[in-house]
């Protein structure tokens, strides 16, 4: 029987590039999403597309947030665009960005929706980035000014906090493979070292966060290879999570090569040269540094099976799939939440999950996307499976609320339970939201029948 706790928490995320468009309104300065999209003819992205206006949620927040009231959403994690706020990232501090997420807070409020606050989701401001970015170390002093600043302004307003949003991403693909802004192609030595800052600007922000707010909870949002047993043995459960925390070939998209350093100051010992060399320059000093978060974010998609050796099963002929060609592997969210709770012993929330289906207007003025209900029923009954098994999950929060702007694939993957047409900016709730809302009403008990497809 899926069953989730009393006071599980139920709700959506966004992210500030991808919905809030007013690239350059009010003061706010450049990030390296701005650039990226605009650079080489805006070959870089899907289309040509950029967050020049997206969703426009920078004007449009009290309609979304009214949407988000009617379909029962009671949790709305959004990011902070450091360059609204501080246009060069450590210089001045424009007010009227701040004022833009003060209004934003308090009609979240007023709705009885929890503000939940990201503080970096890679929309780093441009002047850091022409002073070497992830790769300074300087930055860490950045971050921790703009965290504190943050703190200060939502003290007794925002109770969650989240530092990073997947630094697997940031650094692998902004600054390893370069398909990501700003677009580097930088060796493995240096990938680490964005990783490494990244760990030291997390520790150094929740230490500011706490110092100004010290009840408030702090955590950060992860990534990366996870793998599940295609037979649920004893064996199969360790070969799984061995697998999954194998850093000796794809080592910078895993979970632990951000939360090991922070969390355990060391890496795995099947760290490849790459890390060992980088490790054996890292100073004592700098691992004393390190805070461990009062919560770890999962953003999970997909998985890899593995046999009970822990090689990789192929997916058979026909495995279903998303409209970005993702594997629907609903098992991952049963075993990934476990494997995390195992190796670090702290509570979680899933920040991030959903898909991208091919959605559309229908004839009926609606939008029925049958294929997201039945990927979030499947993933909803497992994760209650790793809930039952004693893993400490504290909620869950749909990726995304609305369509917005998927990064390099631009508007061309829609992720939204709200429905967005890019040339008229009308939102219309799709067939997932309202049964999302059920879900969330029913505590999950909803999940306990067979959708009815088309009827919702």
């Amino acid at each position: 029987m899926v069953q989730f706790p009393r006071d599980f928490l139920w709700g959506a995320a966004c992210a500030s590039f991808q919905c809030e468009g007013a690239w350059d309104a009010d003061g706010k300065g450049p990030s390296i999403w701005d650039d990226f999209c605009h650079e080489s003819g805006g070959k870089n992205i899907k289309h040509g597309d950029n967050g020049d206006v997206a969703c426009d949620t920078y004007h449009r927040y009290r309609e979304d947030i009214a949407l988000m009231k009617a379909h029962g959403i009671r949790a709305y994690r959004f990011s902070i665009s450091w360059p609204r706020v501080i246009p060069d990232g450590d210089g001045a501090i424009n007010e009227a960005g701040l004022q833009y997420y003060d209004n934003l807070v308090d009609a979240l409020i007023e709705s009885g929706i929890e503000p939940m606050i990201t503080l970096y989701h890679w929309d780093l401001p441009s002047a850091l980035q022409h002073k070497g970015g992830w790769l300074n170390r300087d930055i860490v002093t950045a971050f921790e000014r703009y965290a504190r600043l943050i703190a200060e302004r939502f003290a007794g307003r925002v109770r969650c906090f989240m530092t990073l949003n997947e630094p697997q991403c940031a650094a692998s693909l902004g600054y390893g493979i370069g398909i990501h802004a700003p677009g580097w192609k930088l060796s493995g030595e240096c990938v680490a070292r964005v990783y490494h800052h990244m760990a030291l600007a997390h520790s150094a922000a929740q230490r500011a966060i706490k110092a100004v707010a010290p009840d408030v909870r702090v955590g950060v949002v992860c990534c990366g290879r996870m793998a599940y047993p295609l037979v649920d043995t004893p064996e199969g459960r360790e070969a799984a999570y061995r697998a999954s925390f194998d850093l000796s070939e794809e080592w910078a998209f895993s979970y632990n090569v951000f939360l090991d350093s922070l969390i355990w100051r060391r890496y795995d010992d099947s760290a490849n040269a790459v890390l060992r060399r980088f490790a054996a320059e890292i100073p004592e000093s700098d691992c004393l540094l390190m805070e461990t978060p009062d919560f770890l974010g999962m953003n999970i998609y997909n998985g890899q099976p593995v046999d009970e050796s822990g090689r990789p099963v192929p997916f058979p002929a026909g495995n279903p799939s998303t409209a970005l060609k993702w594997p629907v592997t609903p098992e991952v969210m049963h075993y990934a939440p476990m494997h995390l709770h195992r190796r670090y012993g702290l509570p979680m929330i899933i920040t991030e999950n959903g898909l991208s289906c091919n959605d559309k207007v229908f004839l009926d003025g609606k939008v029925h996307d049958p294929d997201r209900i039945d990927f979030l029923h499947r993933y909803l009954t497992n994760l209650s499976m790793a809930i039952a098994e004693g893993t400490p999950v504290m909620g869950y929060l749909h990726w995304s609320f609305l369509d917005n702007f998927e990064w390099a694939d631009g508007y061309s993957e829609r992720f939204g339970l709200i429905h967005v047409d890019y040339e008229t900016l009308q939102r219309t709730p799709k067939d997932s939201a309202r049964w999302y809302a059920q879900v969330i009403a029913s505590n999950g008990d909803v999940l306990n029948e067979v959708p009815k497809y088309g009827c919702v």
